[in-house]
């Protein structure tokens, strides 16, 4: 197997002045407070936008107060997770340079669901909150461990990386429907939470794991610097005072909390650490730094728009985020990909 340099951003990308990132970034911030507002706008009950801007700006009844208010957790979950996975999918395209590296090639999500698995099967646990504190421990210990085999040696080797994640996988996904066959009860709570989704969770869950997204953020902030440098190659890299291996590894670790927490939270939700980072390089162009903080705008309005669609579409029921998400996002990445012009 080998690894693809990551794709390059067009002419335009690359030209790109502070006259256009300020656009971009204007750009960006519209779309996300568009997507903000529609969260707590749109749900089975239908409700209009002076509705909205009544019950945030202290009026409306009782019951209008009651129907906005209850879509304000799953609106922050849905930035939470979007911010994770879009970030989390830049530092993994960054480091293993492969345009098509997100965070599943982690084993976060199977770690995440092998965890659910055993424990729900084997030791009793049961209801979202013992499912997300199961999730965590399970997501970073997949994690780590593809860590620790793609930096065996001292040295990061993407292509180990990637073999790594998929061989734990497919591990782990024997194990969980060998479970899963055995035990139909298991199957029930398994089968709603792989599909990834925002509601019938409260603030207590973007909480708990908040400090495991903080971490992972921070950390990717303090990398963005280093992994430009890295861009050019690793001996270059070196010669600039640069460890390559160490900072491939604090990536990893910041990849890992950022994907567990979200993970965690919400359930495996797919694309969104995918195509994110695809088309934020088509906006801001190679530079990490302004890669991490558009993929931290533009992740939570893929997330949140995906959850108005799922909501809005079987109204009064709903489709579960996790299965918008690639209907959403993949006309834009291929819109993305079109504009690259064979650069990859």
């Amino acid at each position: 197997m080998t690894t693809a340099t990551p794709a390059r951003p067009g002419p335009a990308a690359r030209k790109r002045g502070p006259a256009g990132l300020a656009l971009a970034l204007v750009g960006c911030l519209v779309l996300l407070t568009a997507s903000l507002f529609a969260s707590v706008m749109f749900g089975s009950k239908p409700t209009g936008a002076s509705d909205v801007v009544d019950v945030i700006t202290g009026g409306g009844d009782t019951y209008l107060r009651t129907v906005v208010e209850s879509r304000y957790p799953r609106t922050v979950l849905g930035v939470l997770a979007g911010v994770c996975l879009a970030v989390a999918g830049t530092l993994m395209q960054g480091i293993t340079r492969n345009p098509l590296a997100e965070p599943g090639l982690l084993g976060v999500n199977a770690g995440a669901s092998a965890s659910i698995v055993a424990a729900t099967a084997y030791l009793g646990a049961s209801g979202q909150h013992d499912t997300m504190w199961w999730a965590l421990p399970g997501a970073l210990l997949a994690g780590l461990a593809v860590h620790a085999v793609g930096t065996a040696g001292g040295r990061t080797s993407p292509v180990r990386l990637v073999l790594a994640g998929a061989v734990l996988s497919a591990i782990l996904a024997a194990f969980i429907q060998a479970v899963t066959l055995s035990h139909p009860r298991v199957f029930e709570t398994y089968r709603y939470w792989v599909v990834g989704s925002l509601g019938g969770r409260g603030y207590e869950v973007a909480w708990s794991v908040l400090p495991f997204a903080a971490a992972g953020f921070v950390l990717a902030l303090l990398l963005g610097p280093a992994l430009n440098a890295m861009a050019v190659g690793d001996d270059k890299a070196a010669s600039l005072g640069i460890r390559p291996a160490r900072i491939k590894g604090a990536g990893l670790l910041a990849a890992t909390l950022l994907s567990a927490a979200a993970t965690a939270a919400v359930g495996p939700i797919a694309f969104v650490g995918l195509a994110v980072p695809h088309l934020v390089r088509a906006l801001v162009g190679a530079d990490f730094r302004l890669q991490i903080l558009f993929s931290a705008l533009a992740g939570p309005s893929l997330v949140l728009l995906s959850d108005v669609v799922g909501r809005v579409l079987l109204r009064p029921e709903e489709l579960m985020v996790g299965v918008v998400t690639a209907f959403v996002g993949a006309p834009a990445l291929l819109v993305a990909v079109r504009r690259m012009k064979g650069a990859v």
